[in-house]
């Protein structure tokens, strides 16, 4: 019968100790020496006008970036102050209703009939269907141009930057 034989190894060095078992082994890569070769002229012109012909590109596509965040920039803006004129328009009409609702609540409190109940609801339901009718014009009217005033700067200037990537 075979007996296993102890097989001898060394003891691990420390780590980052010179010689460690984890190092790479050091080989001197070969080096050549590569014949100079001449390119022909017509390879240096065409290479010569394919960089040109890029630069000229990145350029303009890099103006027509810059012209694009500049334009987005100020649809954001137009767009930012439409909404908080837009918002403003609300409050207001929110703060006439109110208002008109307090009054009519206050007008109630001073009836004596029931007749006068029907004569100052039905007033109050003709004025504030006649107040909101015209809040709502005005908020379309307000919303529309806010719109308008958003995208006809952006469309014109999609055009234009279009026009000179073309």
């Amino acid at each position: 019968m075979n007996e296993a034989t102890p097989v001898k190894t060394k003891p691990a060095k420390a780590a980052g100790a010179a010689g460690s078992i984890f190092e790479l082994p050091k080989f001197d890569l070969p080096k050549f020496d590569l014949p100079k070769l001449e390119v022909p002229a017509a390879f240096r012109e065409i290479a010569e006008k394919s960089v040109a012909q890029a630069k000229d590109a990145y350029e303009r596509v890099k103006a027509v970036a810059e012209e694009a965040t500049d334009l987005l920039e100020d649809t954001y803006t137009t767009a930012a102050k439409g909404a908080a004129d837009y918002n403003l328009k609300v409050i207001e009409a929110a703060r006439a209703n109110t208002n008109a609702a307090f009054d009519y609540a206050r007008e109630l409190l001073d009836v004596k009939s029931f007749s006068e109940v029907i004569e100052i609801s039905t007033a109050h339901a003709r004025k504030q269907f006649e107040t909101v009718s015209e809040q709502t014009k005005e908020l379309a009217a307000l919303a529309q141009k806010v719109a308008t005033e958003t995208v006809e700067p952006f469309k014109s200037g999609v055009t234009k930057a279009f026009r000179k990537v073309a």
